[in-house]
């Protein structure tokens, strides 16, 4: 696929950097030399230099036989006008724009082909809200991410303590049907899939009698109204979760503590004194507080030992990671911090900072949901962008499909690709390996090599016959 990419900064370093690993034909447009020769040295692409929406600048990208246009500039309006430009100058099928604005989020009018052409808007912003709100939702996951509309989630979580550690895979279904029994409460049978394991980052394909072992990352797939019974199955409880406190009142700041304004007890730093005027008037519950949140006095003052969650979220990392390691050591039950830098996120994930949160990271599965190849109603990227798991829609007939009229059992997976549910209508299925596929059928797919993802794509083609 011929693809331009708009903005050399980390969302456009990031997709670039799962794009070109792919077989893409890549052309990265930005005003930086610097940043355009950073990514010329490490990656097979093209790069041109110039304003992004000028029709000069795109043609000279091969906008005139481009096959997607992503517009992932800093601006706004810069995105949406190369994204019209694509549209009536090039006629580039697919254009793709970040839109970090609430206001024009607010018009969606503004998107379609009579205005500025956008087939897709990713919100990065608010895509970074609602990751970390459903990590202070699931305080002992380490990612919760969404499929069929939220109905379902893939979870991580390290296993410490629960049920199932020291125990084989095998036994789960069977503990989980005797706690549906002894809980009435819980809304119907309660099921599971365990999709990867990784022991100190080695990644171990589930079978039945798999063992897991204190401090394996468990990644599994559950009913969203079952996951805190099937958690428990990997790691002892951790308390409730009731007071957070937020460092940083800018756009993601805002955004999660409006979130959270009236379910939980909230205090938010900013350093700035207009701004926190402005949230105290816009947060009815949420105590703002000015000062910086590196600041040892203020944070004990704040009662740092008491609180549950902290989030670092300002717009410096080093500011992040100081805040979250004083937060830490001062009594802070669980410390996540946004770190832009890669380097960092892996050098500081699990240690004294419980997460550490890439902004690019956690955008950049809406792109790649639009990007890949088949029916991809959603893609997430996992493990700072080693793994995938999709959600892909099965087409075609029995004649036609490599997957429909066969049991999971039947199906030549790539090495270390799982199926964990099957989405049917309105129907969660957990996946076995005498579930039979459907014609539309959404099936949920845990890929833990990227390398993989070519052959994912390709079971879900669908034969000339079908036409």
């Amino acid at each position: 696929m011929k693809i331009i990419i708009l903005g050399a900064g980390q969302v456009g370093s990031n997709l670039a950097e799962h794009l070109v690993r792919e077989g893409n034909d890549l052309t990265v447009v930005d005003l930086d030399a610097d940043k355009l020769s950073a990514l010329q040295d490490r990656f097979d692409l093209r790069t041109v230099r110039g304003e992004a929406s000028h029709p000069s600048i795109l043609r000279a990208a091969g906008a005139e036989d481009a096959d997607m246009l992503v517009a992932v500039t800093v601006n706004d309006e810069t995105n949406m006008v190369a994204c019209k430009v694509a549209s009536a100058v090039f006629n580039i099928p697919t254009k793709i724009a970040r839109i970090r604005s609430t206001d024009y989020m607010r018009h969606p009018e503004l998107f379609d082909a009579e205005h500025f052409g956008v087939d897709h808007v990713i919100a990065p912003e608010q895509e970074i809200t609602d990751y970390l709100r459903r990590l202070i939702d699931y305080p002992e996951a380490l990612q919760v991410v969404d499929f069929a509309g939220g109905r379902i989630r893939l979870v991580a979580v390290k296993a410490h303590g629960g049920f199932m550690v020291g125990h084989a895979l095998k036994h789960l279904p069977e503990h989980l049907h005797l706690m549906f029994r002894e809980h009435p409460d819980l809304k119907g049978q309660i099921d599971a899939r365990v999709a990867a394991i990784y022991r100190q980052d080695r990644a171990i394909v589930p079978q039945g009698d798999t063992v897991i072992q204190e401090g394996d990352e468990v990644f599994f797939l559950a009913a969203t109204e079952n996951l805190r019974a099937v958690m428990k199955e990997m790691r002892r409880e951790d308390r409730n979760v009731r007071r957070i406190m937020i460092a940083g009142g800018g756009n993601i700041g805002r955004r999660l503590a409006k979130s959270l304004d009236s379910e939980y007890q909230v205090k938010l730093i900013d350093r700035n004194k207009k701004n926190t005027e402005r949230l105290a008037a816009e947060l009815d519950h949420t105590l703002v507080l000015n000062g910086n949140a590196t600041d040892e006095d203020l944070l004990l003052s704040e009662n740092i030992e008491d609180i549950d969650v902290f989030c670092a979220l300002t717009n410096d990392d080093e500011d992040n990671i100081m805040a979250s390691l004083l937060a830490k050591r001062l009594g802070a039950k669980k410390v996540i911090a946004l770190i832009n830098r890669a380097t960092y996120v892996d050098l500081l994930q699990g240690g004294e900072i419980d997460i550490a949160l890439s902004p690019a990271q956690a955008t950049i599965g809406p792109l790649l949901t639009h990007i890949r190849r088949g029916d991809m109603a959603v893609v997430h990227s996992l493990r700072r962008g080693a793994a995938e798991a999709l959600e892909a829609v099965v087409h075609g007939d029995a004649r036609s499909s490599r997957l429909i009229g066969r049991r999971i059992e039947q199906i030549n997976l790539p090495e270390g690709v799982s199926v964990g549910a099957v989405v049917r209508g309105e129907q969660v299925i957990i996946a076995h390996h005498d579930t039979r596929i459907e014609a539309d059928d959404h099936l949920i797919l845990f890929v833990p090599n990227k390398r993989m993802i070519s052959k994912v794509e390709r079971l879900f083609q669908v034969g000339i016959g079908f036409f």
